[in-house]
């Protein structure tokens, strides 16, 4: 709320020529602050994808070690078999050389000892590669199912959202899952006229529809994107550029979402992409409509799983 009250009263600021230079200055202090707080959640959102891409990672080298390891297990298995066969020879040498000289009794009672050593010292190894990679497996295991637990939910959110979102269907709105994320996509003229960051009725209603369904769902990391097509915008006001425009709508999603109050503040994330991530081609007058929209990209948390992948380590 405090975000909307800066924003609007920076924008009464700057209509307004009656206005105090003081009252001005203070306004457009608090707008740089809040651009600032802007820039901060937008880099850590980039770290949060980070660190995903990171878990994921680490889940791929748990896999290659687990494949090592199977192998390594093997190699032990066939160096256990040829130690039994030497054993075997060995002690066939010790029956014949038994019938000799005790010298020589002797001399094939310490290689027995020796190699008996060596086969308890495989077979502990043995026992003990088996009881890491068991404990791997099931810990691989479990990894799996979080994860498909995660990917479960996600495509119960995205029914959730494509029910609740049923009645705009085939005006500017699509649902759909993807890498394990859920976009939800709003052309502009569903949310707001040529040039404003006003959300209209009909756009409000639908915003609306996503935070009740955010507001059952607190464990979803939420990112508002705002995008433009690459025409430059040349209107006087409160708006400098496209960055300025994409960033300042996504903002006001921001604001009717967080009207919500099962909505928890702390897992949304607003950011201004400009034209610089186009669905498609801006050459057509119905392509620049498709790049000018909001996309609201649902993520689920990682916690639980780096929280695993720190118990692997």
């Amino acid at each position: 709320m405090i975000k909307k009250l800066s924003i609007g009263l920076l924008a009464v600021a700057l209509s307004t020529s009656c206005v105090s230079k003081k009252i001005y200055n203070d306004l457009e202090t608090k707008f740089a602050d809040l651009k600032k707080e802007n820039r901060s959640i937008s880099d850590e959102n980039a770290d949060l994808l980070k660190a995903k891409n990171q878990l994921e990672l680490y889940r791929d080298g748990l896999t290659s070690d687990l494949s090592k390891s199977k192998a390594e297990l093997n190699k032990l298995k066939v160096d256990y078999a040829a130690a039994q066969d030497k054993f075997k020879v060995l002690q066939d040498s010790y029956d014949a050389l038994e019938k000799n000289s005790s010298d020589a009794l002797q001399s094939n009672m310490k290689k027995n000892r020796d190699l008996l050593g060596q086969l308890d010292e495989k077979a502990k190894a043995l026992a003990q590669e088996q009881e890491r990679l068991n404990k791997n497996a099931q810990r691989l295991q479990e990894l799996e199912n979080l994860i498909a637990t995660k990917e479960a939910s996600m495509r119960k959110l995205k029914e959730t959202l494509s029910k609740a979102l049923n009645s705009f269907e085939g005006k500017g709105l699509t649902v759909e899952q993807k890498n394990g994320k859920v976009y939800v996509s709003m052309e502009n003229k569903l949310l707001f006229n040529s040039g404003s960051y006003a959300l209209g009725s009909e756009g409000k209603k639908a915003v609306t529809e996503v935070g009740k369904v955010l507001g059952d769902n607190p464990e979803i990391s939420v990112l508002i994107e705002g995008h433009t097509d690459n025409d430059a915008f040349s209107a006087a006001g409160p708006i400098a550029d496209n960055w300025d425009l994409s960033t300042k709508r996504a903002t006001a999603i921001v604001a009717i979402l967080t009207e919500n109050k099962k909505i928890n503040k702390q897992n949304l994330t607003a950011a201004g992409r400009s034209e610089y991530s186009p669905l498609v081609s801006n050459a057509t007058a119905e392509g620049k409509a498709k790049n000018r929209r909001i996309e609201i990209i649902l993520t689920p948390r990682l916690d639980e799983i780096a929280d695993m992948l720190n118990d692997l380590n």
